[in-house]
């Protein structure tokens, strides 16, 4: 049976059953908390907790799913990271009885699959489940299992949750490991499990007690990839067409055969994962980066290049891979087909960026491994892990993959620390802090989305309202006091909700007994708009009429700005192609800042070519208009609609005739003019393929523009230059203070010898070397260097080492000359036992060492012991010869 039979048959089952179909949503979910869509589930939790209205009661879905956490072992012949899930659902309607009824019935009459190849398992504490797997499905008991595990809901967190049944598949006692015991839950592969049936039928609370939800809920699925394997009688998931189309083409490009060679094979399974992975994710909109989801699939990338490197691939190999990809999933999933030339390109632009690097990082991990071994060394540092990170692209984890090749692990809390010290973007965000409280307030917010919220903001900034509700950080209250933060529900209100990439509104709501400033506006749910407040005088109550205000000024430079977004996502198009869409947007009063995609930076000459374009519509001040249609109407006269969003049947086309259609629900300026003089003023890289050019308009870029204009006219008058030639004579006086600075460099370095330079004689002979071993004021490591290199030149032939204290730290040198060297000598092997005394570590080679540490109080104890140490050498080697 085909993956494509299987699919269709999973669907047209469940909708003889009343289900109506979902399509599966994006790889990259909506709550900004969660990473990657990793189960069918996800897209079903607004309507699970009531904060969505679902298409209906009974729905089916086949979803894109993308884990993480077994990325390392993917390789073997079971695990994966993209999959497709298929799942049936019931929000409030059936439960139990329904759900195990029609597993089975399409499992063993649909799919024909032998009753007695499935094994059930349930919880211990769901008697239900257990009777009707035995008692109406006919199971006997020895094939029921209860197993402590079958749970399903957040870990550690709040939500609904409730007991599973799964459904395993016997792929016989071949596969088995033969002890009596053995069945579902054995870890040796001979029992697979294919289905999870999910019945959520409690609310976790913060205390961690169990609540009964009024409506209990069905949430199952069952993997395609498992299915198809059993379906169609292979050995691994590999080998269904799900794969192994794409595995047969990576082992054609090697000019290799599956199954002939583990190694071999572990690699081709890899890539053929990888490929699928990677052509989903950019089909999606992620892009290769260092953060995020980006940063997994950076990973995913450069691991699948890594094992065509190991398979003897030298030229790029996963475009052809992604094509495969395509033909196989295109008819499912027709994005893929209409991203083909952007998911190509971005791998393209990854093999070829990674493949310059590759080569030198696996000489450097080469050369490390040598160095550690023949050190008895058993771990990486975490600095030269991260070395090989930041300069050759490694993603940790392909370093740990690689060095448990070698049998030796790495210091991931030193790459941690080195990875922080570079980090300069906080990974926290308002926009995850909003989240955290819909998840706390969901009921809440439910409650009240029964009434959607009515926004007049399109066209008024005042209005009279009805306050229905108000909530602290918990709960429903009836009143809030003068110094109190709350949040206000009003029936109708101009304050539009953060939505969009627009923030959300502040101003004013006054009742007959208070003033409330409003901080900020959210739209938790779709029909719901909330006010954050601070009261600021008096009390308000719920029930009372209220007067709302937006802040009219703080709003017209936020319409300046988005009216400003839609004119350059149409500059941008128009001068780097159409291929320049829309990734991302803030659009806030003091600002814009617009992510698009874009494989490189942007010219001076584009930059300008966008302004101009944007500037020159804002001075013809040409109409804005707004109307809502029909969204297929809107798409096919040309509206852009944004990747990923969701779109009701009637949507909001904001327009600049000739110029921009757009589907938005943004407030926008009645006609260009109305925007001012634009302004970019940064154009930076926010991931691999994604460019970001931030702006100014308005009031704003006015000010910024005479702020450069009297910066510049200051400079005029200082450097006697005009502000043409501003640029030329500030780098010839950056030069002059390079210039500078090397020389006061060499001069103090000389200095510092000069002065040094009588401990020529304080040299004492050990076995007929000559050691000079001595703390000496440096200001930096170069001038310490400097006076050891001045010293051994004096010495003529033997040892010098030589300790100071920098910014309150120890460092210590050792230099050897080649005739000591000869006899035994080896500075790096001094200099790593004396630098633990204090407090630290270093190395080098027998000629030259150098080392550090934190304990300055203990230098003179370390000099002294090099000296022992070097008698040590000498004796040894004396000995040896």
């Amino acid at each position: 049976m085909k993956s494509s039979d299987i699919r269709r048959a999973f669907i047209d089952f469940f909708a003889e059953r009343g289900h109506v179909q979902v399509p599966s949503s994006s790889l990259i979910p909506s709550d900004p908390t969660v990473l990657l869509t990793t189960a069918g589930m996800q897209q079903m939790v607004p309507f699970f907790l009531g904060l969505e209205r679902p298409p209906a009661n009974r729905l089916v879905s086949i979803q894109k799913c993308f884990r993480t956490v077994d990325i390392d072992e993917v390789g073997d012949e079971s695990h994966l990271t993209f999959f497709e899930m298929l799942g049936n659902f019931s929000v409030g309607d059936y439960f139990k009885a329904e759900a195990i009824s029609w597993a089975w019935e399409l499992l063993t009459e649909r799919f024909g699959i032998p009753a007695e190849r499935w094994y059930p398992t349930v919880h211990p504490d769901d008697d239900f489940s257990y009777a009707y797997w035995r008692d109406v499905i006919g199971v006997p008991e020895s094939r029921i299992y209860k197993l402590a595990d079958n749970w399903w809901g957040p870990v550690g967190a709040t939500g609904p949750n409730g007991p599973d049944s799964e459904i395993h598949y016997d792929r016989g006692e071949e596969f088995g490991c033969g002890r009596p015991e053995c069945g579902p839950g054995c870890d040796c592969g001979r029992f697979l499990e294919t289905w999870n049936l999910v019945f959520m039928e409690f609310f976790k609370e913060a205390d961690g007690s169990q609540r009964p939800l009024p409506k209990k809920n069905i949430d199952t699925g069952m993997g395609l990839e498992r299915i198809s394997m059993i379906l169609q009688g292979t050995g691994s998931v590999f080998e269904t067409d799900l794969f192994y189309p794409i595995l047969e083409e990576a082992a054609g490009l090697a000019g290799v055969r599956y199954k002939r060679d583990p190694r071999v094979d572990r690699s081709l399974r890899v890539i053929a994962d990888h490929a699928r992975g990677v052509t989903f994710l950019i089909g999606d909109g992620v892009f290769p980066g260092n953060e995020g989801r980006g940063y997994v699939l950076r990973r995913v990338l450069r691991r699948a290049i890594r094992h065509g490197r190991l398979l003897g691939l030298q030229q790029p190999f996963l475009g052809a891979l992604a094509d495969v990809v395509i033909e196989l999933f295109g008819q499912q999933y027709p994005e893929l087909v209409e991203k083909r030339d952007r998911i190509k390109r971005v791998i393209a632009h990854e093999e070829e960026h990674f493949s310059r690097t590759l080569a030198a990082g696996m000489a450097r991990f080469d050369a490390l491994v040598d160095q550690l071994k023949r050190a008895g060394e058993t771990t990486i540092p975490g600095v030269e892990a991260f070395r090989l990170y930041d300069t050759y692209g490694f993603p940790l984890e392909l370093t740990e993959e690689l060095a448990r090749e070698e049998g030796l692990g790495v210091d991931r809390a030193g790459f941690e620390s080195a990875l922080e010290q570079q980090r300069v973007v906080s990974r926290a965000g308002a926009a995850t802090r909003f989240a955290d409280t819909v998840r706390q307030r969901a009921e809440l917010y439910a409650r009240y989305s029964v009434q959607p919220t009515e926004f007049l903001g399109y066209s008024q900034l005042e209005a009279e309202a009805t306050i229905v509700g108000i909530l602290d950080l918990t709960r429903a209250i009836e009143s809030a006091e003068a110094g109190q933060e709350i949040e206000v529900i009003l029936d109708r209100t101009p304050f539009y909700g953060e939505a969009g990439g627009q923030v959300g509104d502040t101003g004013i709501i006054r009742t007959e007994t208070g003033v409330a400033d409003v901080l900020d506006t959210q739209r938790p749910t779709p029909e719901l708009i909330v006010h954050r407040c601070l009261v600021r005088e008096g009390f308000l109550q719920a029930g009372q009429r209220a007067e709302a205000a937006v802040d009219g000024e703080r709003r017209a430079a936020i319409k300046r700005n988005h009216t400003a977004t839609h004119l350059l996502h149409a500059a941008l198009r128009r001068i780097l192609g159409e291929h320049a869409q829309q990734a991302g947007s803030l659009v806030a009063p003091d600002r814009l800042r617009f992510d698009f995609t874009h494989l490189e930076a942007l010219s001076q000459e584009q930059l300008r070519a966008v302004q101009s374009f944007v500037n020159e519509h804002v001075l013809r001040d040409e109409p804005v208009l707004a109307e809502y249609k029909p969204y297929r109407e809107a798409i096919a006269e040309g509206a852009i609609a944004l990747f990923g969003e969701k779109y009701g049947e009637l949507v909001r086309v904001v327009s600049i005739p000739g110029v921009s259609m757009e589907l938005c629900g943004g407030t926008h300026v009645s006609r260009t003019g109305e925007i001012g003089l634009f302004l970019i003023t940064e154009e930076s890289s926010v991931a691999s393929g994604v460019r970001r050019i931030e702006a100014i308009t308005g009031k704003r870029s006015a000010e910024f523009a005479w702020e450069l204009l009297g910066v510049a006219r200051t400079l005029s008058q200082q450097l006697h230059a005009p502000i043409a030639q501003l640029p030329a004579e500030v780098e010839q006086l950056r030069e002059e203070l390079r210039q500078a600075r090397r020389d006061s460099e060499r001069l103090r370095a000389e200095l510092a010898s000069e002065r040094a330079a009588h401990l020529v004689h304080q040299a004492i002979a050990v076995d007929g070397i000559k050691v000079l071993s001595a703390r000496v004021d440096a200001p930096s490591v170069d001038v310490l260097r400097a006076i050891g290199d001045r010293l051994r030149e004096r010495l003529g032939s033997g040892v010098v080492i030589l300790g100071t204290s920098i910014d309150d730290r120890p460092t210590l040198i050792a230099m050897a000359t080649r005739d000591a060297v000869q006899r035994g000598v080896d500075a790096g092997k001094v200099i790593r036992a004396i630098a633990p005394i204090v407090g630290g570590r270093g190395g080098g080679r027998a000629e030259l060492a150098q080392g550090g540490g934190s304990d300055p109080s203990r230098l003179e104890e370390a000099l002294a012991a090099a000296r022992t140490v070097i008698e040590q050498q000498v004796r040894t080697a004396h000995a040896g010869g």
